[in-house]
């Protein structure tokens, strides 16, 4: 099989091409920066030849391009994404506590949604939602017990219990215990780790 018709799996090509003719670099200049040859830049750019990693980056390098842009539809590719425990993204809003457990997806659109573990110690609440959003949220009480307010109306939930509602009105968890409340929590459109 030659070369001509072998099937190149990730095409990074368009993308330095791109980059190159915006930084207005010919393919002599990148060539010569990257020390290649220009013949082997303009065969990946047109995605006739995969490169090896350490040219990609050494290109990348020279075009001062982040490699997440490079990789992303390699990334997107893949339809299973999956967070270990210990490399979830936490955030802190006063003492609530965040734990990511689903990245959203760019590429959902308006389907793209974030999934996360909401902790509110006692006596403590959440803040963002008080002049609601677009959306949708659903929640799931793991922990303890939850005031939920929605508008001008009260809903108590204990463990097991879960919710769901329009996300457009305000609203907030309030945790009115003397123990910690834990709840999984889903949004969409992603509002806290987008």
């Amino acid at each position: 099989m030659s070369t001509q018709n072998k099937q190149v799996p990730y095409r990074f090509g368009e993308k330095l091409r791109t980059v190159r003719e915006r930084k207005g670099y010919t393919l002599k200049m990148i060539a010569q920066q990257a020390g290649v040859s220009e013949s082997l830049v303009s065969q990946i750019e047109r995605n006739r030849v995969s490169p090896a990693i350490d040219t990609l980056l050494t290109l990348a390098d020279v075009l001062d391009i982040n490699l997440e842009f490079l990789f992303e539809e390699y990334r997107r590719d893949r339809p299973v994404h999956v967070i270990h425990k210990d490399e979830r993204r936490r955030m802190e809003e006063d003492e609530v506590v965040y734990e990511e457990l689903a990245k959203p997806v760019e590429k959902d659109g308006e389907h793209a949604m974030e999934c996360y573990i909401l902790t509110i110690p006692p006596h403590g609440h959440t803040h963002r939602g008080s002049y609601g959003h677009l959306g949708r949220e659903f929640g799931y009480i793991i922990e303890g017990e939850a005031r939920f307010q929605y508008e001008s109306t009260n809903y108590e939930l204990k463990a097991g219990d879960s919710i769901s509602f329009s996300a457009s009105s305000p609203h907030m968890v309030y945790n009115d215990s003397d123990v910690e409340m834990k709840a999984v929590w889903v949004v969409t459109p992603p509002q806290r780790f987008s």
